[in-house]
């Protein structure tokens, strides 16, 4: 029985490499060995910053909520804090939503979490 060769198999897998790691600069995209370095780096970044990307996102819509809450005269902290109060149950994604695109209806939002306060505070 003839010895088995991975010449086709090896050149695949090398080839899957290299595709991935085109745009890479340097011999990262033209290496084998660089390549697949660099390949696992870029996967593992890539995984990562998926993750990273929703606290991301969660701190743009409370800087933008807190920016509109206190053109109305309230802080992120108040404002947050009258809604549950108040029992409105908004995500952050769609209160920064609103304060953007909606700025009426925010500030319909605002006193409403104004008023909650002052109830509980009486």
């Amino acid at each position: 029985m003839p010895r088995a060769r991975s010449g086709v198999t090896t050149r695949h897998r090398h080839k899957k490499v290299l595709k991935l790691t085109k745009g890479h600069r340097a011999t990262k995209h033209s290496l084998y060995r660089r390549a697949h370095e660099s390949m696992l780096k870029s996967l593992s970044y890539s995984y990562q910053h998926r993750r990273e990307r929703r606290g991301d996102m969660r701190r743009l819509w409370i800087a933008r909520i807190n920016a509109a809450a206190r053109i109305d005269g309230l802080s992120y902290s108040r404002f947050i804090e009258g809604l549950g109060k108040a029992g409105v149950e908004l995500d952050r994604k769609v209160l920064a939503d609103l304060a953007v695109t909606d700025p009426p209806a925010f500030a319909q939002l605002v006193a409403v979490a104004k008023e909650s306060t002052q109830q509980a505070n009486d």
